[in-house]
């Protein structure tokens, strides 16, 4: 066993990547709070309420039957994970309106969270296969959600820093999306999936 693997299956990689994570929705959630109180901002409470709630039900996800032990998958999927947190709300949006966006992605969100319920996963991992709910139409609509809900913050709360973030996290999502599933097809349950549902996010266009 390398090295390498060692570490991602030993406990104190798992409390220590609890600690960073804690850390980062703290800072998240106070900046995003505190700027709420300033101009009542209501789309600042939902994105804190997004971040908690995959926070939540990634604490009491079930057991994995399998789980990948590739440092690329893990690099990838701790990056999609954290990197939403380093949003920061800003003084100005290009598209205002771009909230609304916020609220049909945090719609998705919950709806595509209740389908899958606890078999969430950090990285890429085979757990109870979900086919129902948001599954039927798309692979990924929990990603789909991020992607619409921080679309919608970063037209809303325009700043180069935010529009950084985005760029890179689209890209991670992207190769985790990739990454997961080339775990998951060793299931010929899953491939059998993929072939049923063909889009990967959104319905008839990818």
């Amino acid at each position: 066993m390398s090295l390498i693997v060692r570490v991602l299956k030993s406990e104190r990689f798992n409390v220590y990547g609890g600690l960073l994570l804690a850390v980062l929705w703290l800072l998240f959630s106070y900046a995003h709070f505190a700027k709420f109180q300033k101009n009542h901002d209501v789309t600042l409470l939902l994105v804190i309420f997004s971040e908690t709630l995959t926070a939540v039900l990634f604490l009491i996800r079930s057991e994995p039957k399998t789980i990948s032990l590739i440092p690329v998958d893990w690099l990838v999927a701790l990056g999609g994970t954290f990197v939403p947190l380093l949003f920061r709300p800003a003084e100005w949006g290009v598209l205002p309106y771009g909230v609304v966006l916020i609220w049909l992605g945090i719609f998705l969100q919950v709806v595509s969270l209740l389908s899958l319920n606890r078999s969430i996963a950090l990285v890429a991992a085979k757990r109870e296969i979900k086919t129902a709910g948001m599954y039927r139409y798309v692979r990924h609509p929990i990603y789909a959600s991020y992607m619409l809900i921080f679309a919608g913050y970063v037209l809303s709360k325009t700043s180069l820093l935010n529009v950084t973030i985005y760029v890179l996290l689209v890209v991670l999502l992207g190769l985790r999306m990739v990454r997961e599933e080339r775990h998951l097809a060793l299931d010929p349950q899953y491939r059998e999936y993929m072939l049923g549902v063909r889009y990967r996010l959104i319905p008839f266009v990818y």
